[in-house]
């Protein structure tokens, strides 16, 4: 199986950059196991968003998201990242990620 490529919506590129070092290794290879047909080691289903929707979950230091989508066959889209601040993912986040799966399939 060939790796699917990785598309990042929005700042998700960005915010991903930004986060300190050991975070931003364990997203990178959390998505290369998604890229290989295979789970992260630490996800959930995402339903408040849409169907299909991921968090990777990252715990080093503080919490952060990775919301994703792999219901494509062209590709991972990487819907939204995020630093997590209190227990309930807030509806800003929830927001964000909506509209750039409405994107997609409104495209």
């Amino acid at each position: 199986m060939s790796e699917r490529p990785i598309v990042w919506l929005g700042t998700s590129l960005a915010v991903v950059r930004a986060l300190p070092g050991r975070a931003r290794q364990a997203v990178g290879y959390a998505l290369v196991r998604v890229q290989n047909g295979w789970e992260p080691s630490n996800w959930r289903p995402i339903l408040s968003v849409g169907p299909g929707v991921r968090e990777i979950r990252v715990q080093i230091g503080q919490d952060y998201r990775v919301l994703y989508v792999t219901r494509f066959s062209d590709a991972i889209y990487v819907l939204h990242a995020f630093e997590k601040k209190s227990q309930k993912t807030s509806h800003h986040d929830i927001t964000i990620a909506r509209a750039r799966l409405a994107s997609l399939t409104h495209s």
